[in-house]
């Protein structure tokens, strides 16, 4: 050591002890494969540019922590804006799973019991409120409608709501019952819509308020709302279609449950971790969530083919959950949420007995299409049941 400084040596000793601190760490899929994050770097574009995927942000998780974030391409392709971990990226039904949560907790505190019939909180029919929102809160079309008087909070969650995604999928656009509650799976914004509204006028609280005093606040997402805020003027994504051209975004949408969340890379990062780490409810409640509720059997999740029946997914006993959908795979069950909406395609699946964990976020409609190729390439998740989503594959991938 002669010649060597004292301070010198001190250095190399520490920098021994701790680089693998220091070093980049490989990422660990769940079939206990490695993948360097050097070559996610790489691969990563190439996908998006055979995809023709403006932007996307990648987060992995190991042991129930954050191993790999970054943000590739562009929050706008016209300006060709770098997309950042902290731009504001529409979350579109991602807003459930974040739900979810808020609603579990709500459980745990025993304010709500799941099985009880949501209506039976209030004092009044739903129907008869003044409805103070552009739409979503208008129930007067339920007046001669028995069966929403069965709905309760799991059948939401589930998606046994008996309700249609959406009330202008009806051809009248006038929200109705058109499933018996709790019989089968009918994918259902307007379910979670109407706990929503439930909980804002039994709590005497927003959905905002909720959602900050419950989740976003304890878990420090500082750059999430349920509306577009002024703050998130300085940078945002914009989406774009399938051929690279821009949608003009929206930011006047009221606050719902299901579908208007606004957030970043950060911020969703911080609820996965939440999530895997029980940071908000109970590893008992957070079971509870990914405990399935009913098995699926339907060829897609969406459209004309959701009321066909096949067996093609009981390999991996696909269900739903309380906000997740839920699946089978030889290393436990996992759960998953889509996002979907114009310009934004979203997936995160998370295996809790790995504690591992992957979200994808894009701005793009030709986001899904490299999801499945992305998921086996970033955890190893070959069980997502691509199909049935109908992630199709871009061409050559």
């Amino acid at each position: 050591m002669k010649g060597i400084s004292g301070f010198a040596i001190i250095a190399v000793l520490i920098f021994n002890i701790y680089s693998p601190v220091f070093a980049q760490r490989n990422i660990i899929r769940i079939d206990c494969s490695k993948i360097s994050p050097d070559a996610l770097d790489h691969d990563i574009p190439e996908l998006m540019r055979i995809a023709k995927v403006p932007g996307m942000a990648v987060a992995i998780f190991n042991q129930n922590q954050q191993v790999y974030k970054k943000t590739f391409g562009y929050s706008n392709m016209r300006t060709k804006r770098p997309l950042k971990s902290s731009t504001n990226i529409y979350g579109a039904s991602l807003s459930k799973s974040v739900f979810a949560l808020m609603v579990m907790k709500l459980v745990e505190q025993g304010k709500l019991d799941l099985d009880k019939p949501l209506q039976e909180y209030l004092p009044n029919p739903i129907y008869d409120y003044l409805h103070l929102k552009r739409w979503h809160d208008d129930y007067t079309s339920l007046k001669n409608d028995t069966l929403y008087k069965k709905i309760t909070a799991r059948m939401c969650l589930d998606h046994t709501s008996g309700f249609p995604n959406w009330r202008w999928d009806l051809p009248d656009q006038k929200l109705r019952v058109v499933h018996v509650p709790g019989k089968r799976y009918s994918y259902s914004g307007e379910g979670m819509v109407y706990l929503q509204v439930v909980l804002e006028k039994m709590l005497g609280k927003s959905l905002e308020q909720l959602a900050d005093e419950i989740v976003f606040g304890p878990l420090g997402m500082k750059s999430t709302a349920y509306t577009f805020l002024p703050a998130y003027e300085n940078d945002y994504a914009w989406g774009h279609n399938t051929k690279e051209e821009l949608y003009e975004k929206d930011k006047d949408n009221e606050a719902r449950s299901p579908s208007t969340m606004e957030t970043t890379l950060d911020d969703l990062s911080l609820f996965v971790e939440g999530v895997m780490q029980n940071k908000i409810i109970s590893k008992k409640t957070t079971d509870q969530m990914f405990t399935p509720q009913l098995r699926l059997h339907s060829v897609v999740q969406m459209g004309p083919l959701s009321l066909r029946d096949t067996d093609a997914y009981d390999n991996i006993q696909l269900s739903y959950g309380l906000g997740f959908g839920l699946l089978k795979s030889p290393y436990g069950w996992a759960a998953f949420k889509e996002g979907h909406g114009d310009g934004f395609q979203h997936y995160m699946i998370l295996f809790p007995e790995r504690k591992t964990a992957v979200l994808i976020m894009t701005n793009s409609d030709n986001g899904e299409s490299i999801f499945k190729k992305l998921l086996e390439l970033t955890i190893a998740d070959r069980y997502t049941p691509w199909k049935w989503q109908q992630y199709i594959p871009y061409p050559g991938l």
